[in-house]
């Protein structure tokens, strides 16, 4: 992947948990990596199909200039996400310094390094009560009004029976294939948001719901934590999310399996 650089980009702002840090104007040094494809742009040299880098510095200095924050761990992630609004843009490896920062050590700088790179997500959604198909297309709709979040990819609406032998109600089920920058737990704290505004209640695993929305796969990703599994534990079990994700992606590589979708039984 080719990488537009931008180094030592020197800002003046005010960001810093101390009220003295909010009046008085600091010092902030800006590197930043973005990652794009810009062959296309080298081959025709048109500056419209890359990312011109006099626009991306007075972005970052915007971000930096118009708002007061108390970390710099939200500074550089603001302007992070704020490089990637431009679809062009692939990832961002952004580091924020802090040369003038109050601590009364002698020191050269402090800072923080962000990345944020977009990713493929496959996401399976389902609903087992009221209006079953209205609660999945709100569910989609929410996701796609999030920052961050673009919807790639939508199967068709599928019936299934009850999973677990808790919930008693039939299912309504779709995937959807997204793509997103947003961090596995940030995303999928996000869906948890959205779930509760759906009306999701949490009593009893596994019980009928007005919306449920799992993480499948996160790119080639494994992620083993706590409240957090991906690929889904009981995605290859479970034919009402594999047969709506087939539908989509059946190129998908499974990363554990080492198989594409459409070749899992």
């Amino acid at each position: 992947m080719d990488k537009i650089l931008i180094r030592g980009l020197e800002v003046t702002a005010r960001h810093g948990v101390y009220a003295e840090e909010k009046l008085k104007a600091q010092r902030f040094v800006f590197d930043a990596d973005i990652y794009c494809d810009f062959f296309a742009a080298a081959k025709g040299d048109n500056l419209q199909r890359t990312v011109n880098y006099a626009a991306a510095c007075q972005l970052i200095a915007g971000v930096a200039t118009h708002n007061s924050f108390n970390l710099i761990e939200t500074l550089a992630y603001e302007c992070a996400a704020a490089l990637l609004d431009n679809d062009l843009v692939r990832g961002v490896k952004i580091t924020v310094y802090k040369p003038d920062a109050p601590v009364k050590l002698k020191f050269g700088s402090v800072g923080v390094e962000c990345e944020l790179f977009r990713e493929r997500v496959f996401l399976s959604l389902g609903s087992s009560l009221g209006d079953k198909k209205a609660f999945l297309d709100a569910g989609l709709s929410k996701l796609a009004a999030v920052r961050g979040i673009k919807i790639i990819k939508v199967s068709r609406y599928i019936a299934s029976k009850p999973f677990g032998g808790v919930a008693k109600n039939e299912f309504l089920n779709c995937a959807a294939e997204i793509e997103t920058y947003l961090p596995p737990r940030a995303l999928l704290s996000e869906i948890l948001r959205i779930e509760d505004e759906c009306g999701r209640v949490r009593n009893v695993k596994w019980e009928d719901r007005t919306l449920d929305i799992d993480i499948v796969f996160y790119g080639n990703r494994i992620v083993r934590e706590e409240g957090l599994i991906i690929p889904h534990p009981y995605c290859f079990e479970r034919d009402f999310v594999l047969a709506p994700l087939k539908e989509i992606a059946p190129d998908f590589v499974c990363p554990v399996k080492g198989v594409q979708l459409k070749n899992l039984p």
